[in-house]
């Protein structure tokens, strides 16, 4: 396959992880951001600057052979009233790439959805692709809203797309932000011996997944040709953890107790997404392979060499 994968978010933390990956493979990579990120790869191009219109993706794209749309500006908690948020910051921009693509018959696009904000509780089963989804934050009705463009896209110009859904992704380079991973905003409040607010009573379950398997994934699929239309692809362990269990695997990796206040659980908070790997498995011969305990090990190894 000849052309450059394109990575649009490739500052973030899943961005950057993916890039470095795709380096090591061999890829050419344009990486595109909104601040400056140091690869030193020769087949990097690092771009910087914010795109918001169908002239500023079209050169970009006319070298690519793939897109990875990794970019979002919003959480499901930054955009708790505030609609317009997600609006501008993450659908006028994909509109706008999905308009340059129009004409470009020989790109496929890899677009990063959501898991936890899409999947509305099912009981103590999994949440798998065709499940009907049921957003409670206009951050996920964003998400959801993008992949209906993205659908839309694919019908109407016969083209190919994969649409990935991650489950609560953590690793090594995920910084402290707000609203951004609890796995950082805990390990900051366990260094500092500060007091972790948490939403609810601990018990709501998420599905934990490893950068390195995400990524691992995402290149498997960039590495086969994409069937026509958007197909979705839920990328997660498969296994469910509580926050209070998190916690305490937190705990056992620093050997340090994590001191938490729990307060009234928000209207955006969904009690227990946990996701079905099954067709990750089938299509792609993915499984995660991190399990937690030894992901957040080296997770606090990096934080404690990267923070103090």
């Amino acid at each position: 396959m000849t052309g450059s994968i394109l990575v649009l978010g490739a500052g973030g933390f899943i961005g950057q992880q993916l890039v470095r990956s795709l380096v090591h493979h061999g890829e050419q990579v344009t990486a595109a951001s909104r601040r400056h990120v140091e690869f030193d790869a020769a087949n990097v191009e690092t771009l910087v600057g914010a795109l918001c219109e169908p002239e500023d993706f079209a050169p970009l794209v006319a070298r690519a052979r793939a897109v990875v749309y990794l970019a979002s500006t919003s959480t499901p908690g930054s955009s708790v009233a505030r609609p317009m948020e997600d609006v501008i910051g993450n659908l006028l921009p994909l509109t706008a790439m999905l308009q340059a693509l129009q004409d470009r018959a020989d790109v496929d696009l890899l677009y990063l959805s959501s898991g936890g904000t899409l999947y509305a509780s099912a009981g103590e089963g999994m949440s798998s692709e065709a499940m009907h989804v049921r957003p409670l934050s206009y951050h996920g009705a964003g998400k959801i809203a993008a992949e209906y463009f993205i659908s839309a896209w694919c019908s109407q110009y016969s083209r190919k797309a994969t649409i990935v859904r991650p489950s609560n992704v953590y690793g090594p380079g995920q910084s402290e932000r707000v609203g951004f991973g609890i796995v950082p905003t805990a390990l900051g409040k366990i260094q500092r011996n500060e007091t972790l607010h948490v939403w609810g009573d601990g018990s709501a379950v998420r599905d934990y997944l490893y950068i390195d398997d995400l990524v691992r994934l995402i290149t498997a699929i960039l590495a086969k040709p994409m069937p026509k239309g958007a197909r979705v692809i839920n990328a997660c362990s498969g296994k469910g953890t509580s926050l209070n269990e998190l916690f305490a695997v937190l705990e056992a990796v620093t050997g340090t107790a994590l001191l938490c206040s729990y307060e009234t659980s928000r209207s955006v908070d969904v009690s227990r997404v946990v996701m079905d790997p099954t067709l990750a498995k089938q299509e792609y011969d993915f499984s995660a392979a991190t399990p937690l305990h030894e992901g957040l090990r080296r997770t606090w190894v990096w934080w404690n060499s990267t923070t103090r």
